[in-house]
This record gives C-alpha cells, sequence and structure tokens, in this order.
C-alpha cells in the first residue's frame, strides 16, 4: 500500500498547522476526506441537485439513481442479502435511537434484560437506559478483564434466557478492544435474544459481513470512513424492520394517508421521513467505492502496524500509562503521569499534532480506568511511522514543558 500516494489524494492533510505540518491522528473522531468523495458531493449539487424519489424530470431521475445506487454500495460494502436492508440515517447515534425507540419498546416488558458492555460509547448506552426506564427492562453489564477485554464465558454468563436484546461495539473507540462479535451473536440467539452492533469503529476498519455475523442490527457512520457528516446507516435483518414502527413521520415515508389513518412505504423507504441527505449519501458510497479500491486488508494490516509501532515507541517514555489490551485496533489511548490529557493535547497542538483528549463520550469506562479522561491518538490508512515519531517527539516536549520531573 502506497500510503504517500493515499496521502496525497487528502488535500486538508497538505498544511500547517501553528507553523507546523499537520499531523492527523484523530481519525476515530472523524476521518479526512478524499478528493473523490470531495468531488462526488460538489457534483451533486454542481449538476443533480434536486429531490429523490419525487420528480420525474431529469435531475431528479439522476439523484435518485445516485442515491439509490449508494445504498447499493453500502448493501455490497457489509455484505447484506438486500438493499431493503440498508436504511440510511444521521449517524451511528441516530441508527441505534431508532432500534431502541422502536424495536426495543415494541418488544421489552418488565422482567426482560438489556445487555452491554462498559466500554460502550454513550451513544450505545443511554439509548438502552432509556428503553429500560420506559419498559421496566433491567440493563445488565457484561464484566470487563483487567486489559480490557470480554470473555465468552462472562457472555455466557450475563445474557440469560429474559435477554431479550444485546447491544455490543465491534471495536472500542477507547481500548481498541475488538469484540468476537460472530461468538457473542450465537449466544445471545440461543437465549432468544437479538444483536446489536455499534460498528462506528468497527466498519472504517474491518471487513464487516453482517450475514456470517448473523447480527440482527449493524449501525456505522459516514464521516469515520472518508464519507461526509450527517450521514450513517442502519443495517436490520428484514424479518426485524418488516415489524418495525417507524419513529420519524412525514413526507417520504408513507404510502397512503387519509384524514384519521395513514399507513407506510415498503422497506427500506418507511424509515426515511422526509428529504433523505441525499449529497452526503452519495458521499458514502464514494467513500466506499475508495476504501474498496485500496483495499480493506490493506488498510488493516497497515493500522495494525501503526498501532504496534505506536505502542513499542510510547513505551519508550517514562512515565506513560497506555490502556487496553495489546492485540487491539489502530488506535493508543495514553495518559502521562502528573499530566493532564487536556494540557498534554494542547501541547501536541503547538506542534501541528492533533489527538484526541476527554472522556471520549465513555465516561462508565473512564470510572473503570479510574481516570477522568485519556488522550487518544488514532490512525487511519493515511498515517505513517513518521507521524507516530512525531507525536513521541511531542510527548517528550510536553514532559520538558510542564517540568514534571521524569527522567
Amino acid at each position: 500500500m502506497d500510503v504517500s500516494a493515499i496521502k496525497e489524494q487528502f488535500p486538508i492533510l497538505n498544511q500547517e498547522v501553528n507553523g507546523h505540518p499537520l499531523v492527523y491522528l484523530d481519525s476515530s473522531a472523524t476521518s479526512q476526506k478524499p478528493v473523490s468523495v470531495i468531488e462526488a458531493v460538489n457534483n451533486y449539487y454542481r449538476e443533480d441537485n434536486s429531490n429523490v424519489h419525487r420528480g420525474v424530470h431529469t435531475l431528479g431521475t439522476r439523484a435518485t439513481d445516485k442515491y439509490e445506487g449508494a445504498r447499493e454500495k453500502v448493501r455490497g460494502f457489509i455484505h447484506a442479502e438486500s438493499t431493503a436492508e440498508i436504511i440510511f440515517s444521521r449517524g451511528t447515534t441516530t441508527a441505534i435511537n431508532t432500534v431502541a425507540s422502536s424495536y426495543a419498546r415494541a418488544n421489552l416488558t418488565a422482567g426482560d434484560e438489556i445487555v452491554i458492555t462498559p466500554m460502550e460509547h454513550h451513544s450505545n448506552i443511554i439509548p438502552w437506559q432509556q428503553a429500560a426506564k420506559a419498559t421496566g427492562a433491567t440493563l445488565k453489564y457484561i464484566p470487563l478483564q483487567a486489559d480490557g477485554t470480554i470473555t465468552l464465558e462472562d457472555v455466557r454468563a450475563t445474557v440469560t434466557d429474559n435477554t431479550k436484546i444485546v447491544a455490543v461495539t465491534h471495536v472500542s473507540n477507547v481500548l481498541g478492544t475488538v469484540n468476537p462479535i460472530k461468538e457473542i451473536a450465537k449466544i445471545a440467539h440461543e437465549n432468544g435474544a437479538v444483536i446489536l452492533v455499534d460498528g462506528a469503529q468497527g466498519a472504517p476498519h474491518i471487513k464487516v459481513d453482517v450475514t456470517d455475523l448473523d447480527c440482527d442490527f449493524y449501525t456505522f457512520s459516514g464521516h469515520k470512513m472518508c464519507g461526509p457528516t450527517g450521514i450513517g446507516v442502519l443495517y436490520g435483518k428484514r424479518e426485524h424492520l418488516e415489524n418495525m414502527e417507524p419513529v420519524e413521520f412525514g413526507g417520504e415515508m408513507i404510502d397512503f394517508v387519509n384524514l384519521y389513518d395513514s399507513t407506510w412505504k415498503e422497506l427500506p423507504w418507511k424509515f426515511e421521513g422526509g428529504t433523505p441527505i441525499i449529497a452526503g449519501a452519495i458521499g458514502l458510497g464514494a467513500a466506499i467505492d475508495f476504501l474498496l479500491e485500496v483495499g480493506q486488508d490493506n488498510i488493516l494490516e497497515h493500522e495494525q502496524k501503526l498501532a504496534d509501532y505506536a505502542m513499542e515507541q510510547l513505551r519508550t517514555i517514562d512515565g506513560m500509562t497506555i490502556y487496553g489490551p495489546e492485540k487491539r485496533a489502530g488506535l493508543v489511548t495514553f495518559n502521562l503521569d502528573d499530566v493532564h490529557p487536556h494540557d498534554t493535547a494542547t501541547v501536541l497542538d503547538s506542534f501541528g499534532i492533533a489527538v484526541r483528549a476527554g472522556h471520549h463520550c465513555a465516561q462508565p469506562l473512564m470510572k473503570w480506568l479510574e481516570v477522568s479522561a485519556t488522550a487518544r491518538a488514532s490512525f487511519y490508512l493515511y498515517n505513517t511511522n513518521e507521524d507516530i515519531d512525531s507525536l513521541v517527539d511531542g510527548l517528550l516536549k510536553t514532559k520538558e514543558y510542564f517540568g514534571n520531573g521524569f527522567k
């Protein structure tokens, strides 16, 4: 994989920040966009801008073809059986909330269980808290091992005949833990439960085959995989989506409207009320084309090498704490002793190095780690070992700046 050639396709990376070349290490928050994606969105607005599914004129037809063409690209990307199972949303958060508001509230009663993990992003915690409060269901957590992983033994011990929903992240946005989704799905199904997977950190980096994983729902966001912001995907098995009620009502999602009652369109459109995110879907389709051209196996291999190199180099810094398992996705979360992560990130930014600092929308996990916040460097297909070298140099300067007394 020619990383230098790939990097040239991301114009934003060719700039200086605070007088230094930009080193972007925050792709888990949002990835940068290649020229092909930028042009796809731009061309839609310049040449095809029209609403979809409504007009019979040429612009409307072209827009609809590109919008539905993007849906087919998503279907192929995650190996779903039908485009009817691909619902466009505003992002992972909206997709999870759709399932929690529609499926969960219709199928849960007092005494039922929802099972999640302490490593979840807030977007995969709060919707289930609210669903439990609304239905009387109980929220349960699969315990974490010391390294931030979960065991299948603990999954089996936590999921019971009373469990109706298991909701788990594919990849932790803090620890980099990659969860055994296929095996968890099997345990869930053996107990009569459905499984939702938060794939926000999974789909951009790992080949996803929802049919092989046998997950009931899979969600992800375009902006973390080289696509635009404001577009995401809810995959659901057709049997579930057919029996779910929409959560947004209005134009586009209706079949017939009478004065006192209405009926809904068929899948997938019954979940896409109002004018959809047309440009975003087209941009996501272009992002999928880009990632497939580079090769998902190549991306994963490259990121794992970067993570290994980063772990090796960061461990040379005295007073460095690294969180998460040895085998991980392409990110490293860490703290310097006696330096608040916000201060660490601020000093790094002065050298043009962009990392994330804070609780990463994972406050229960921060409590489990016994910290209030951490710093995180996350990698993608355009990062290099030299970027990590810059990070290490910046961290050494951070230590020097704060005069923390390390050797």
